[in-house]
């Protein structure tokens, strides 16, 4: 829940002008004294606020940062009642995991500046450093049967969209997607999405699924490791080093992520168009690799042919025959120095 230095500072963001301490006051029901406090400690977080006898505060510095208070500024006060901020942890999703074992609401959101063991796909890992990048996970409730395990991939995907959504409302940009859940702006991933599925027992039912999102957005090109470095970059490297806010963005991703909730799995179609719209894979030479292995030796090569109705991949084979696949690594030859 926001604090009183929250209130202040949404306040803050939404004018322009100076904000008198006896109305900051008056709207949020406590002492002056309080205000004075919280002004403090915003300022002892970075945040460089004027302050005038006769006009009151004024926000003049606005240094990126993610808590309650700005996203206070930019979403209903309602809303954030099931979104936690924290620094740092080792892995949202595993936050968000044990929240939804303890029976948290859909729409739960877990944000932190930083993980310690982020975790991509296929047991790979995240590398999430603070201060420059989102690393945000969403509980969705469901509650369907196992036996719609194929309309359940389709999350990760939706989500790609709403990602490329989020990021073109927020920042003018609007990213491309390398199937399934490849962020990509300029041909180099700046964002992972990673899906995990909890079925209850005795039921049988699929009861929750959180969905992981990491978006680099103001790291430098030569914050990534040397191997990353030709595959990996963020929002920022990729648009001439402009700084951006991430609260910003994430307000935006949490609203498309909202609409996709309100609309998966019924609303298909206009995620489809833009899924496919987007999509980088489709007419290029593919080598299609088995989960189970990673080696190029045993990979199969053909041509990305479209994008099916549920979102799966259809690649035609050198040898002529055609195949519909919903799981597997799909690399795209020319992207990320694959070749």
């Amino acid at each position: 829940m926001p604090g009183t230095k929250d209130y202040v500072l949404a306040d803050l963001i939404n004018n322009e002008t100076y904000l008198s301490g006896e109305k900051l006051s008056s709207k949020l029901n406590i002492s002056r004294a309080a205000i004075n406090t919280a002004v403090k400690a915003l300022r002892a977080d970075g945040y460089v606020i004027d302050s005038s006898t006769n006009k009151g505060y004024k926000l003049t510095e606005h240094p990126d940062k993610l808590n309650a208070g700005e996203l206070l500024a930019l979403l209903p006060e309602k809303r954030l009642d099931t979104i936690t901020c924290l620094d740092t942890v080792t892995s949202t999703n595993k936050i968000a995991k044990d929240l939804c074992y303890d029976g948290a609401p859909a729409g739960t959101v877990v944000l932190a500046n930083h993980q310690s063991a982020g975790k991509g796909r296929l047991g790979r890992s995240f590398i999430s450093p603070p201060d420059t990048g989102i690393y945000l996970s969403y509980l969705l409730r469901p509650s369907l049967s196992p036996d719609k395990i194929a309309t359940i991939s389709t999350v990760t995907a939706w989500t790609a969209v709403a990602v490329c959504n989020a990021i073109e409302n927020a920042c003018g940009i609007r990213p491309e997607i390398k199937w399934v859940n490849d962020v990509l702006v300029n041909s180099m991933k700046i964002c992972g999405i990673l899906t995990e599925m909890f079925v209850e027992t005795e039921s049988g039912l699929i009861t929750g699924i959180v969905i992981g999102i990491g978006i680099n957005v103001n790291q430098k090109q030569t914050d990534f490791p040397p191997e990353l470095q030709e595959i990996a970059s963020s929002l920022s490297a990729q648009d001439g080093g402009t700084k951006f806010l991430r609260a910003t963005i994430v307000a935006e991703l949490i609203k498309e992520l909202d609409r996709l909730a309100a609309n998966w799995p019924h609303n298909a179609s206009e995620y489809l168009a833009m899924y496919r719209s987007s999509c980088v894979t489709i007419g290029k030479e593919v080598d299609v690799v088995s989960v189970h292995t990673d080696s190029k030796d045993n990979a199969r090569r053909g041509v990305a042919v479209a994008i099916n109705e549920d979102f799966s991949i259809k690649v035609r084979f050198n040898d002529g025959h055609e195949e519909n696949l919903s799981s597997g690594e799909v690399r795209v030859r020319g992207l990320y120095g694959y070749s």
